[in-house]
């Protein structure tokens, strides 16, 4: 989805936010497929320059969108982990910690056991892996944050002048 990103950040936040389902129906109108369509077309990468240019056009027609209805999609999405992170502090639920440690216990004994031949290897083992390794990424953002704000500096560096030049 990096490439996603790169043409269309709005989209991409949205994508990973509260506002998933305003990002989707974004998609599948500017490539004319249909919404449950749209992940496996964002999955593959596999789009024409055509396909590309609706996608941006989109951007703009989402980014319009959002600010006619004072929307801020990084904002959004920050307070969704947020608030979610203050609900377990309140809570002091063990059930977020006993799914983090299943998931990483699963995720990285499946990877390990394809590693050493140990598994035999399958489509439905390999979908489990791609789905164990979603939910490790999601996990590791809500218990260390996400790198979103790391990946604006990067690009917001590698944009710059650097001094003296």
């Amino acid at each position: 989805m990096e490439w996603l990103s790169q043409i269309a950040p709005g989209i991409a936040t949205a994508l990973g936010g509260p506002l998933a389902g305003l990002a989707v129906t974004a998609i599948s109108k500017a490539l004319g497929i249909d919404e449950k369509d749209v992940q496996n077309t964002i999955d593959s990468g596999k789009l024409t320059s055509d396909q590309l240019a609706s996608i941006k056009q989109a951007e703009l027609e989402l980014q319009k969108q959002a600010n006619e209805l004072g929307l801020d999609f990084e904002k959004l999405a920050t307070d969704d982990r947020k608030s979610a992170r203050e609900m377990q502090v309140e809570t002091k639920s063990m059930i977020p910690a006993v799914l983090a440690i299943g998931v990483t216990i699963g995720f990285f004994g499946i990877l390990v056991g394809l590693m050493t031949d140990s598994v035999t290897k399958s489509d439905a083992l390999l979908l489990m892996l791609g789905s164990l390794g979603t939910a490790w990424t999601a996990i590791v953002s809500f218990y260390f944050g996400s790198s979103a704000n790391s990946e604006k500096q990067t690009d917001m560096l590698h944009r710059s002048t650097p001094i003296g030049h």
